[in-house]
């Protein structure tokens, strides 16, 4: 049975909070070294690498031809299904990419935010235990609804439903790639794959590792780690709080599925629900039994706004809440589905909302992929001989200020002023010097330099 915690039980809580990765240490110099080879040997390393882990047995490349054949054996009803998804996807991307504007600050002083696409995105779907169209489906339509020119496509092991995806999203090239080595191509380019500005979807411990050490040379959307979902509730049907917890378990043995509940009595109902469905046939040989071993519970607090408390601390991936009100005490979540008839598995596939989502406490600072991630957002700044005279003496004082002598200059020049050299930059100069020379000359007191390097540098 799904173990039944105390909330104030806070040894329990700190091990089933832990969500440190404990297997970055042990994996990452492979990773390394197969990034490294792909840098420095190409298409022939990439080969090589692909053979030895994802069995490769034809070429790295399917052809237009090769997709949209392999993609006629996908049933008729999930074509039916991806083209339904892939719509309502589209609809809340195009929503979400962000406008171009201009505003006038002041009389010739005038901003605009300029929101380009970027050129070229990687997006990688994975190909282990199950095949995912859905996830291409949540990378690709969001990137070209915000604009991007060109969208590839990494997966191991393409089946019919992921080719048929790459159709409907408007995939431009499929490569039969997976793990750290499809990451490393993308990342750097070699022959074969070109080179992206970025790379989005999740993967393997290999994959979000490969992810996390390229992401200096490479943008990418976030480090992906295991599923996680946290059902917040006083109320509720049982077999519906199980079925969702079960649900995420599903993905691995490394899913946190957890129930957080003031009600006693539910937190029982729902742990003997879970222990029912488990016994049933869909879950015969499933991670789930696994997943909830290692890392699923059910916590019972004090009061609702304790288990929301709770949840914050958490900042699950997905976070599932009776109501609306519950949902609003809890902002730090990758995703919130509200009310008992918003399945959280319809999130994965169907509503629109994307399923690309942070995990290991990311969501305490962003949310899931977005068309956001798929645009280059600038601010534009023009100034008129009116705008540079009513802002420029405000920048340049403050340029005095700072000791950064020559950018109040460059600003000066167009005031048609001559550089303050004089009286107040003097008063200043002199200030700091007097300073410099009182604490130099005290025993044993270090002189204080007049602006830091570190700062300078910056600017």
């Amino acid at each position: 049975m799904l173990p039944i915690l105390e909330s104030t039980d806070t040894k329990a809580l700190r091990r089933l909070l832990d969500r440190t990765p404990d297997d970055h240490g042990r994996i990452e110099p492979a990773v390394k070294e197969i990034i490294a080879g792909v840098r420095a040997r190409g298409d022939r390393a990439l080969v090589e690498y692909a053979r030895q882990f994802d069995a490769l047995d034809g070429p790295v490349e399917l052809s237009p031809a090769e997709i949209y054949g392999g993609a006629e054996d996908c049933p008729p009803a999930v074509r039916r299904a991806i083209r339904a998804a892939a719509k309502h996807i589209r609809m809340v991307a195009k929503a979400q990419v962000p406008p171009s504007w201009t505003t006038q600050v002041a009389p010739g002083v005038k901003v605009s935010q300029r929101v380009v696409p970027l050129e070229r995105v990687g997006c990688y779907v994975p190909g282990g235990r199950y095949p995912l169209p859905s996830s291409l489906l949540m990378a690709a339509v969001t990137a070209r609804a915000a604009g991007v020119r060109e969208v590839i496509v990494c997966c191991p092991r393409p089946d019919a439903s992921v080719l048929a995806a790459a159709i409907e999203a408007g995939v431009d090239r499929v490569f039969q790639l997976g793990g750290a080595q499809a990451i490393a191509a993308m990342a750097y380019g070699t022959k074969s794959v070109p080179r992206v500005d970025k790379i989005v979807g999740p993967g393997n411990a290999y994959v979000a590792l490969a992810k996390a050490l390229v992401s200096r040379d490479c943008a990418i959307d976030f480090f992906a780690g295991p599923s996680e979902i946290v059902v917040v509730a006083a109320a509720g049907n049982p077999q519906w709080i199980a079925a969702d917890l079960l649900a995420q378990a599903e993905h691995d043995v490394d899913a946190r599925a957890l129930f957080l509940t003031p009600s006693r009595r539910l937190a029982t109902q729902v742990a003997r629900a879970v222990e029912a469905q488990l016994a049933g046939a869909n879950a015969t040989d499933s991670p789930a039994h696994a997943a909830l071993a290692r890392n699923g519970a059910i916590v019972v607090t004090k009061t609702i706004e304790d288990a929301a408390a709770l949840a914050n601390r958490i900042a699950p991936e997905h976070l599932v809440v009776e109501t609306a009100a519950i949902g609003a005490m809890i902002p730090v979540a990758g995703s919130v589905f509200v009310g008992e008839w918003t399945a959280q598995a319809a999130g994965d596939y169907a509503i629109g909302s994307n399923h690309v989502l942070p995990t290991s406490g990311a969501a305490r600072f962003r949310g899931g992929l977005h068309a956001w991630d798929f645009v280059r957002v600038s601010s534009v700044q023009q100034l008129t001989r009116q705008g540079i005279a009513l802002v420029g003496p405000t920048a340049a004082t403050l340029a005095d200020a700072e000791g950064l002598r020559l950018h109040a200059a460059s600003i000066r020049a167009r005031l048609g002023v001559a550089p303050k050299v004089g009286r107040a930059t003097s008063k200043i100069t002199d200030r700091r010097a007097s300073s410099t020379a009182t604490t130099a000359g005290r025993a044993g007191s270090p002189s204080r330099p007049s602006a830091s390097p570190s700062r300078r540098a910056r600017r």
